[in-house]
């Protein structure tokens, strides 16, 4: 017969062998005076990468290219800087600006450079909240170019859409050093998805688009309570197609009884931008569109909002991402 103490024991062992959920994703900092400013490959080695996009004036889609180590040479995409900072920031800065390597800078194309760091998101790293802190200062950004830094992740699975934009706009900042931030809770439809920081800007016919950076942190925040944002009692709400989109998407849902039913578009701050449908629905599938408008009928600007789906049984969301 088994003693008290071998069923302890036995229970303990069982519990031993009960894999642990592996965090991926690891914190970062860097302030790049350790980095060796004259070495071309010096980002790179810092797990720098870079990946363009160029568009047609009239944001007409043509191209992408990369991912590619991140350059230090002063003539695309990034470089380390000197002499840029305070007491703060000291000798050695981070500065990004456009891939004037690009020729289609002079057929008047809009060329969208970005400098990031990429990590993949596991089990273990699921409910967490990540903040993205930093400094900067505006450089010779000049005519319609922009900047933005971001926190964003994509899925490997589905073409590598955008399924979240969390971004700081940096084109007007002042030439003076600030502090900055970001956040972003990992949410359970993560797993397995490109967990990316970094800056972002658009340029073209050479333009001038330096933004400093300074003074980097990826730090873990722990865990947070997240729900479940594809399904509630009675309903579920689909992720939208295409997205990212522009200007139109199209959101599906379904019901497993009648209801009423308020689906609307949220942003960041929780502000409402769209109401897209209110009233009473059958039980089935349904679908609207968003035409990526406000209720007043204006663009809504680029960037990441939530579309929530109320019901008499709760209510459920999504982010989806708009880009122009």
């Amino acid at each position: 017969m088994r003693t008290r103490s071998t069923l302890v024991t036995v229970a303990a062992l069982l519990i031993l062998m009960i894999p642990a959920l592996t965090q991926a994703l690891e914190p970062y900092s860097q302030n790049f005076e350790d980095l060796i400013q004259s070495d071309i490959s010096a980002l790179a080695n810092d797990g720098w990468l870079v990946f363009g996009n160029v568009s047609e004036p009239d944001g007409t889609y043509l191209y992408g290219y990369g991912p590619f180590p991140a350059p230090n040479d002063g003539f695309a995409f990034s470089q380390i800087a000197l002499f840029e900072g305070g007491d703060e920031q000291g000798l050695q800065q981070l500065v990004v600006f456009s891939d004037y390597n690009n020729l289609d800078h002079a057929a008047g194309n809009i060329i969208e450079s970005n400098v990031f760091q990429e990590q993949t998101i596991e089990a273990g790293d699921l409910n967490h909240a990540w903040d993205f802190n930093f400094q900067a200062k505006r450089g010779n950004l000049e005519g319609g170019s922009t900047a933005t830094a971001f926190i964003k992740t994509l899925d490997p699975a589905n073409g590598y859409a955008i399924t979240n934009f969390i971004t700081a706009e940096m084109t007007d900042i002042p030439e003076t050093w600030n502090a900055y931030s970001l956040s972003l809770t990992i949410g359970e439809d993560l797993e397995g998805q490109l967990l990316q920081i970094g800056f972002m800007n658009t340029a073209t016919e050479y333009e001038g688009s330096g933004i400093f950076y300074d003074n980097l942190e990826f730090l873990d925040m722990g865990i947070v309570a997240v729900p479940d944002v594809g399904a509630a009692f009675g309903a579920t709400l689909n992720q939208n197609f295409p997205n990212p989109f522009n200007p139109t998407t199209r959101i599906e849902f379904a019901l497993e009884q009648p209801s009423y039913v308020d689906l609307s578009v949220y942003d960041l701050a929780g502000r409402l931008v769209a109401s897209l449908h209110q009233g009473e629905l059958a039980a089935g599938d349904h679908h609207v569109m968003w035409n990526g408008k406000n209720s007043r009928g204006m663009p809504a600007p680029t960037g990441q909002y939530r579309y929530a789906l109320k019901t008499s049984a709760g209510q459920i969301s999504r982010s989806m991402v708009l880009v122009k």
